[in-house]
């Protein structure tokens, strides 16, 4: 059976980038795609190094890129399982370039377009994973499971510094994982929420704040992004609440394919 799911996502500037005046450097998307073995989710999330002229461009091509390169998959009749770690570092490859080719043709050095990369195709039965750079994908597989990362963010050895998809080494950077069984729910986030719901002293997810926000995504009654649920996301990732706790851009998609009854028959409620 195909997944129902259900989907909000929002990338906000920072106030950092506000006071600066630079625009936001982060890009995220999340498409539902047809493929032979049942429906896909591809969702992405990049950020754009912050000392990169133009990493928001950079961010935006990634993104953009790589759901088209999941949507040719799928279309050709690739299977989810026939992802490996040699096709996803094609991937990254061919993203890298037509980076490089911006840069080019507007006579800047690619790493201008700098972004790191996190990437995620579910499906029924299994899911494929790939992350260049800081950030994290955290999953829950069902209901008594709890909340897992799947990779760990990538930090450099000075203060601040990550990995991103441009880097002349990007080959020995990617991270690449098959998994199999079924997926129930997904979020993916920038750096500029990993204090607000990771513990780093303890490698762990903080599953709270994901159970607070999943319930008006879980109660949505029709598949697909939800532009109001997005918006109303967009707002809490802006507010003070947030704000006082980061300065930097932040992204985060959220996605269920868990059906709660109880929930669905709620009146929806703000998110918190």
């Amino acid at each position: 059976m195909t997944p129902d799911w259900r989907i909000a996502l929002a990338s906000v500037i920072g106030t950092s980038h506000v006071g600066s005046g630079t625009p936001c450097q982060d890009s995220s998307a999340c498409e539902l795609i047809e493929s032979a073995d049942g429906g896909l989710l591809a969702a992405v999330v990049c950020d754009g190094a912050g000392s990169a002229a133009h990493s928001d461009i950079g961010s935006l091509l990634a993104a953009t890129i790589f759901t088209e390169l999941v949507r040719a998959f799928a279309a050709e009749g690739g299977r989810l399982e026939d992802i490996t770690a040699d096709l996803a570092a094609s991937w990254v490859g061919q993203i890298a370039g037509a980076i490089e080719a911006a840069a080019d043709n507007t006579s800047h050095p690619v790493r201008d377009y700098a972004c790191t990369f996190l990437a995620a195709i579910i499906g029924p039965r299994s899911a494929a994973f790939i992350q260049i750079g800081d950030g994290a994908i955290v999953v829950s597989q069902g209901q008594d499971d709890g909340w897992s990362w799947v990779f760990w963010p990538q930090h450099g050895e000075f203060t601040n510094s990550t990995n991103f998809i441009v880097s002349p080494d990007v080959a020995n950077l990617i991270e690449f994982n098959l998994t199999l069984g079924r997926i129930e729910e997904v979020a993916m986030f920038s750096d500029g929420l990993e204090n607000l719901v990771l513990h780093h002293a303890t490698r762990t997810v903080h599953a709270p704040f994901f159970e607070a926000m999943l319930p008006p995504v879980r109660r949505m009654q029709n598949t697909g992004l939800s532009k109001e649920l997005s918006e109303e996301l967009a707002k809490y990732l802006a507010s003070p609440k947030v704000n006082e706790k980061t300065d930097d851009d932040k992204s985060l998609i959220l996605a269920t394919c868990r059906r709660d009854e109880a929930l669905a028959e709620k009146a929806r409620e703000p998110l918190p």
